[in-house]
């Protein structure tokens, strides 16, 4: 694929299957590996990481670029509205930026690509931060 400025980044990772492959390899992460037990133990005290693995799903689709299969179901893609419920400081920012980008090296995403994901990503943690 010729990748160029207007090629988004959810073409990028794949497609849904790219999107999908990521979501479920940092969840996997977050149940399995201690770089994710903080926010193993956050999605414990909410709907749980099934949930979570389906919405994140649905949310990265839109956000990177692809079908908007959130805003579709929930009629928004406000991430300071989803996390609302979420006290969410330094450790388990730093833990979710950690395993996303464990995640993302483990599916093999190109290291251009993971810097646009990440810089991204680390805009929005920033946002969601509502704790010391």
């Amino acid at each position: 694929m010729t990748v160029s400025a207007k090629t988004s980044l959810y073409d990028l990772v794949g497609g849904a299957e790219g999107v999908n492959r990521l979501v479920e390899t940092f969840y996997d992460i977050v149940e399995k590996e201690p770089a994710g037990h903080v926010l193993l133990l956050l999605h414990l005290r909410g709907n749980g990481v099934a949930h979570s693995r389906v919405e994140q799903f649905n949310f990265l689709s839109g956000f990177l670029g692809g079908p908007r299969l959130y805003v579709e179901r929930h009629g928004h893609s406000d991430v300071r509205e989803m996390h609302a419920h979420v006290e969410i400081g330094s450790e388990a920012h730093d833990a979710w930026l950690t395993c996303m980008a464990m995640a993302i090296d483990r599916v093999g995403i190109a290291a251009d690509v993971k810097e646009r994901l990440m810089g991204h990503f680390r805009r929005v943690t920033a946002m969601l931060k509502n704790r010391p």
